[in-house]
Parts: structure tokens; sequence; C-alpha cells
């Protein structure tokens, strides 16, 4: 009697393991014809609109005709800017964190204060703080650490995850060979963690790039034909430029075309980003 219960809870077990895994694929595949939806629908209206004046020159007669281009810089100092701060900061936050802070009060603290960053709007710090307290404008500079702060949560916690998948025996062999414990995590433990490091650049990186609240007031402007010349400088941003066509604009049906056209270069400009930072990913990867 007690193997034909056994058996008979193991079956129910693997049952429903396999609708929860049924489930779970059936959500995945949903998810993938979503995005490959999305994508054939930029593509089918927008290409149209794509072309190299499109691509190489300014808006012109009221938003209505020419190009994108300072929107690409634009996007792409954005999110450029935001990496160059938040990437180390995130890394040396997650690395005091996992192999400094242990679990003490302070350590509690910190990790509540990042958790509540991530909720915190964009117009708290960006607007309220950069902007204004500061007395940055609306420039390239607040525009990129408003993204920076945006991203920093995301990128602590996959770093620090990826700290935990390195095995503590790694740790142990270092320092038993006579390593301190700031060379075994500079040579030992961050280079085994930085493909799951990278994982949080890349996401970090396609957050900054497809933001427009936060760059809404901070950072991004209705229509500048100059490139900027320095980080007090505001900017042009495909996110924000592709909202005031679509809805700020005189003619919004007029540029029905080109609102789809900067979509669809935003979606590759982040595709292509994200692309470059998973080879390297994928490079570090394959020398462990």
């Amino acid at each position: 009697m007690t193997t034909i219960t056994f058996h008979s809870d193991n079956t129910s077990r693997q049952r429903r393991e396999a609708i929860m895994f049924g489930l779970l694929r059936v959500a995945a595949g949903i998810n993938i014809l979503a995005l490959v939806g999305v994508c054939v629908f930029l593509l089918w209206n927008g290409s149209p609109a794509i072309s190299w004046e499109f691509l190489t020159e300014p808006p012109r007669r009221m938003m209505t005709a020419g190009g994108v281009w300072p929107c690409i810089v634009g996007t792409f100092l954005l999110a450029f800017g935001a990496m160059l701060i938040a990437f180390p900061l995130g890394v040396a936050s997650a690395v005091y964190l996992h192999e400094y802070g242990g679990k003490g009060r302070y350590t509690r603290y910190l990790r509540l204060g990042i958790s509540n960053l991530a909720g915190v709007p964009s117009v708290v710090f960006g607007l309220a703080f950069f902007v204004t307290f500061l007395g940055m404008g609306v420039s390239l500079l607040a525009g990129v650490l408003t993204l920076a702060v945006l991203t920093l949560p995301v990128i602590i916690n996959t770093t620090e995850e990826a700290l935990r998948q390195v095995p503590d025996a790694w740790r142990e062999a270092s320092l038993a060979l006579g390593a301190t414990r700031s060379q075994t995590i500079a040579r030992v433990v961050l280079p085994a963690a930085v493909p799951g490091m990278l994982t949080g650049a890349i996401l970090g990186l396609a957050r900054a790039a497809g933001e427009t609240a936060a760059i809404m007031f901070t950072a991004a402007v209705f229509y500048t034909p100059k490139m900027p010349d320095s980080v007090f400088s505001a900017v042009m941003s495909l996110p924000y430029h592709m909202y005031v066509l679509a809805t700020a604009g005189t003619e919004i049906e007029k540029t029905r075309p080109l609102q789809y056209g900067t979509a669809l270069i935003l979606l590759v400009l982040v595709l292509g980003m994200n692309l470059i930072a998973i080879i390297i990913r994928d490079r570090m990867q394959r020398k462990r």
C-alpha cells in the first residue's frame, strides 16, 4: 500500500510539473509572437520612410520632412553616457554589498535604499534635483544622470546575482595561495562574474535608450538642428521625437510615416547596441 501511494504521489507531481512547464512554454510563445508582431508591424510601416535623407538630416517643415539625425545622436549620447556612470558605480556597489557588506544593519539599509530607488519617479531626482536644485537646466548632463540613476538598481541587482554564482571555493583557493581579499576580488571573482555583469549592462542600456518620461523635462527638446557642443546643451532623442510627432505636431497625419520610421530606427538602434554588448559578453564567457 505504501509503495502504491508513493508511486501515485510521484505521478501526480510529474503531471503537475508537466502542466506548469506547458503553461510557461505557452506564455513564452505568446511573448515571442507579440515581439515578432511588433517588429514586423514597424518594419512594414516604417521601412518606406527610411532613406539617406531621413538618416542624415534634421527635421524640416514643421517636422513633416527631413530626418532624425540629431535624434539618433542624442539617443546614443544619453544611453552611452548613462552606462558610463551607472555601470562602474553599480558594479562597485554590488561588490561592496556582496563581498564586504555582510548582513549588518547598514547593509540592510543600503539594500532598502536601492529597492526604493527603483520605485522613485524620475521627475523627483531628474527635474527636481538635477535640473532645478543643482541648476543644470534641460541639458545632456541632467538627462545622463537621470538615466544613470534609473538604471542603477538593475545593474546592482544583476551584478550581485552574478557574484553569487562564483563558487566560494575559488575565493578560498585564492586566499589560501596568499592573495589578499582585494586581489581575489579583482583577479578571480570579477573576471568570472563579467558575463553576468554585462547582462545587467544590456538591460540597463535598453531601458536608458527607450526612456521618454525621464528625459522629457531633463534633456530632450522639441527641436534643435545643432549637435550638442557641451554637456550642458539640450538634445533631441528618438523616443521624445516620436512622442512629439504623434501628439504635439501641427500635422500629425502627415507625419505618420515619420513616426513609424522613427520607431523603427529606435528599435534598430537598441537592438544594435544590445547585440554589440551580447557579442562582447559571449566572447568573454568563452575565454573563461
